[in-house]
């Protein structure tokens, strides 16, 4: 209830996180809210301009571009999404493990998570890529692969500040078993680096997709998506730019509600940055006016 409260106060925050449930919830009922197939064909209406029947216009196939769009949320949007809680799920637990188990248990976990982030993002994902071929799962098995590390080294950060205060040994002590001191003490004082580091991720993972698919790595046609969208728009993108527009908006659109709203995420979990926040506007205005005095004298 108090991150609910505290996200609504913050404006910005507040308005990127309803941003994201319109998105989603368009993508979750694409054939509710799309006006025609995404995939039908209609020679006649090749490149068409907007009109009533056809909001956005037609592309290269004459197919509807704004249900195409509608439809293109999934594999851009929520399957990216479903990746990111994999990855989660998996770095988060193994973070856990090495957090509070440490010894060997870490070292081995560490040494692991070296390995994969030793080697840029983008090109271990492409070898991945190119491994297994090209696809949407594909795609998304390579960002599992990759970002599972990225977590457990942030996630274990967080555990070690926690793993040796008074209440864990006083937990054990009273004799809880170790599962339940991950999940009822450890998991908790985590959730707020999990939220925020998941949410800044997911902007990253949906630009990552697109760029893929947008080089004809990610979904295969007829199916739609972003990136794909830009990738076949590219022929006129001089003669009729509009084509590139609603996918690059789209996609800008949702990244940057996204990077907004774990902003909001931080601020809403730190009880610090919410207190100091005040003070530093109080602080702020009497500085300002001395500075005004000095510039009147």
């Amino acid at each position: 209830m108090n991150l609910y409260k505290n996200i609504r106060n913050d404006k910005l925050a507040a308005l990127s996180f309803s941003v994201i449930l319109v998105i989603v919830a368009a993508g979750l009922f694409a054939p509710l809210f799309a006006p025609h197939d995404p995939n039908e064909v209609q020679m006649e209406l090749r490149y068409a301009s907007p009109s009533w029947g056809y909001l956005l216009g037609n592309d290269h196939l004459g197919r509807c571009i704004l249900s195409r769009l509608i439809y293109g949320i999934r594999p851009s949007v929520l399957w990216v999404f479903v990746a990111l809680v994999i990855s989660v799920v998996l770095g988060g637990g193994l973070g856990l493990i090495a957090g509070y188990f440490r010894g060997k248990t870490d070292a081995v976990i560490m040494r692991i998570c070296d390995v994969m982030l030793s080697f840029p993002g983008y090109v271990m994902s492409l070898a991945v890529i190119g491994i297994l071929g090209a696809g949407l799962t594909n795609i998304l098995i390579a960002f599992v692969l990759m970002k599972w590390a990225w977590f457990a080294r942030v996630i274990r950060t967080s555990v070690l500040q926690y793993a040796e205060s008074d209440y864990i040994k006083f937990s054990k002590a009273l004799g809880f078993g170790n599962f339940r001191i991950i999940v009822k003490q450890l998991l908790p004082v985590s959730l707020p680096d999990i939220a925020v580091t998941s949410s800044s991720a997911f902007g990253a993972m949906i630009l990552q997709i697109s760029g893929f698919s947008f080089l004809g790595l990610g979904i295969e046609a007829p199916h739609a998506e972003w990136g794909m969208m830009l990738n076949e728009a590219r022929e006129v993108m001089f003669t009729r730019p509009e084509l590139m527009l609603a996918p690059g908006l789209a996609i800008v659109v949702i990244v940057t509600a996204v990077n907004f709203l774990s902003d909001g995420l931080q601020v809403a979990l730190d009880p610090k940055l919410i207190v100091s926040k005040p003070k530093l506007q109080r602080q702020e205005i009497p500085s300002a006016i001395e500075r005004k005095g000095e510039e009147v004298a």
